[in-house]
């Protein structure tokens, strides 16, 4: 019954952002006093499911559920209707129409589209807020290739952007992009390190996509694969990775890069488990696994924040 209820709400979901969509075309169809001939959620190619006609315009729903759309006169749409392009142009049509006016029509269930997510956003941030993490809580940031190669190190905790605080932490990505000079001030080994960014890392950094960075978070096992070497020797669901060939791990993208070195090898990984540790001789995988998935949701390890909006601020956040 799950999957049946999930595909309902898919179809209604969708069918809601069609019916808007289409009411887009229409309304500035009706506006420049141009005939709309059908209205229709779903195709309905031989037979409707539900129609009925008012004024000009038949509205219904047809039984393939891939779309919508509405048949506007003079204009070749999806139930590609040619033989009406044979006569001469009425003035109601659609190719009567100056151009400006078919434009606005053409593109008006995009602009509704566009209107329509705007308004759900915002009803989002007025209604719930946004959730976000302080970025004072992050003590250590994890850094993928790029991150190292414009010098961040695993460990660090950023401290500013251009010496001016950051309240949320993921405003820190948009701050060093949006800003003149790009430069991430860092704690590390109890100092306070200086990274300036060159225009040729920015522009890595914008082709990049992503973040560079992420926080830093525990390695507690969640689950195991079927053949994990991980499970095999003993380990369980709750145990924290805390040191992999006596070397101490505090994060689990720490643990990800420097377990590749043991591929095919033995090795003993310590865990923590109810407050006493334990070790591991865990043979590694030729893929560089242990077969043990980290709980992933961040939310267990940081305090995160909601920040409510009233009706007008929520329109320009």
């Amino acid at each position: 019954m799950g999957i049946v209820t999930q595909i309902a709400q898919l179809l209604l979901s969708l069918s809601i952002l069609v019916i808007f969509h289409e009411l887009g075309h229409f309304t500035f169809a009706k506006l420049f006093k141009t005939r709309v001939e059908k209205f229709y959620l779903f195709f309905n190619p031989w037979f409707s499911i539900f129609k009925f006609k008012k004024g000009e315009t038949e509205y219904g729903i047809g039984w393939i559920p891939l779309g919508g759309y509405v048949k506007i006169a003079g204009m070749i749409d999806e139930s590609m209707d040619k033989e009406q392009m044979k006569k001469p142009p009425e003035d109601y049509e659609f190719r009567a129409k100056p151009a400006w006016q078919r434009l606005l029509i053409m593109l008006g269930g995009v602009m509704v589209n566009f209107i329509l997510a705007f308004l759900i956003y915002m009803a989002i941030l007025f209604v719930w807020g946004e959730q976000y993490l302080p970025a004072n809580q992050v003590n250590a940031i994890m850094v993928d290739s790029l991150g190292a190669e414009i010098g961040l190190r695993n460990g660090d905790k950023i401290i500013s952007v251009n010496n001016k605080e950051v309240d949320k932490f993921s405003d820190i990505f948009t701050e060093v992009l949006l800003s003149n000079n790009k430069t991430i001030q860092v704690e590390r080994d109890g100092e306070v390190v200086d990274i300036e960014l060159t225009n040729e890392q920015i522009s890595e950094v914008i082709n990049h996509g992503s973040p560079f960075f992420s926080p830093g978070i525990p390695f507690y096992i969640e689950k195991f694969t079927e053949d994990s070497p991980a499970k095999e020797v003993g380990m369980l669901p709750g145990d924290k990775i805390i040191a992999l060939d006596s070397m101490p791990i505090e994060y689990f993208d720490e643990f990800r890069t420097k377990i590749g070195k043991y591929k095919n090898t033995e090795v003993i990984i310590t865990v923590l488990r109810d407050n006493a540790e334990k070790d591991f001789l865990v043979k590694i995988s030729e893929d560089g696994l242990i077969g043990a998935y980290p709980k992933g949701d961040i939310t267990e390890y940081y305090d995160f924040e909601t920040q409510k909006y009233g009706f007008f601020a929520a329109i320009p956040a």
